[in-house]
């Protein structure tokens, strides 16, 4: 395996740190509407919380915490995971690292230490940010935050945060990075609580409550700046690839 200079410690502060500069400037410079309005207050009688957001839609997301809501987030091990890390610790939010995953990758990446420390997190009094989709299966919300909430006894709430002035890349789970000098919107949606003693019918249900609630705050976010999720269509385009692929097998 190759050296690559972009995995040393050194690049990753300098990288981490930068993108924790421009995120800064992104959220000074841009007019933020949220709703509800009173959002935050509402809150606070549920802490810790469950922050549910897709892949993609999640380099906004800190703007979304208040400073009194102490907050740790997944990340992955792997890729752009050590700088992504950096970031969130210059933006006062911790880090666990691992990712979601499926079948045998989950031991590789990480997922089961990952779960039990996300659990101790919770039970300390920090509140999760997790992406509810895993990789290359783009919104599709997985099991594993309905389980950590099934775990913890914390509720999920699903959260939008978007700009008017964007980039808006061509990747596969529709990635979005907010410009400087726009508007925005963060967007709530309503707890999904998971009894301890759930099902497997009723943590099915959760899901896609998980998965409608994250619809729906960013079909509402876009619409208050204006504009439309692009990402929308991804279920939709990823089920008629695997459909095109079935019948050519």
């Amino acid at each position: 395996m190759g050296f690559s200079l972009l995995k040393t410690k050194f690049a990753q502060e300098a990288l981490g740190r930068s993108l924790a500069y421009y995120l800064r400037l992104v959220r000074r410079t841009n007019r933020f509407v949220v709703e509800p309005a009173d959002v935050y207050d509402r809150v606070r009688g549920e802490l810790p919380l469950i922050i549910a957001m897709w892949h993609g839609q999640h380099v906004m997301i800190p703007f979304a915490r208040p400073e009194w809501m102490p907050s740790c987030s997944l990340v992955s091990r792997h890729g752009d995971g050590g700088f992504n890390a950096v970031a969130l610790r210059e933006l006062g939010i911790g880090a666990i690292r691992g990712s979601g995953a499926s079948g045998k990758k989950v031991r590789e990446k990480g997922g089961a230490p990952a779960f039990l420390a996300m659990v101790r997190r919770l039970a300390a009094g920090d509140t999760m940010v997790l992406t509810a989709d895993i990789p290359k299966r783009a919104r599709i919300c997985g099991p594993g935050i309905v389980q950590l909430a099934r775990a913890s006894g914390r509720p999920i709430h699903p959260i939008a945060v978007v700009t008017s002035r964007r980039i808006d890349f061509n990747s596969w789970d529709r990635a979005s990075i907010g410009l400087p000098f726009g508007r925005g919107a963060i967007v709530v949606g309503d707890p999904v609580w998971v009894a301890r003693e759930a099902d497997e019918a009723t943590c099915e249900a959760a899901r896609l409550a998980v998965q409608a609630g994250l619809d729906a705050v960013h079909e509402r976010a876009y619409a208050l700046i204006g504009a439309r999720d692009p990402g929308a269509d991804l279920r939709e385009v990823q089920a008629a690839k695997a459909t095109a692929k079935a019948s050519a097998a």
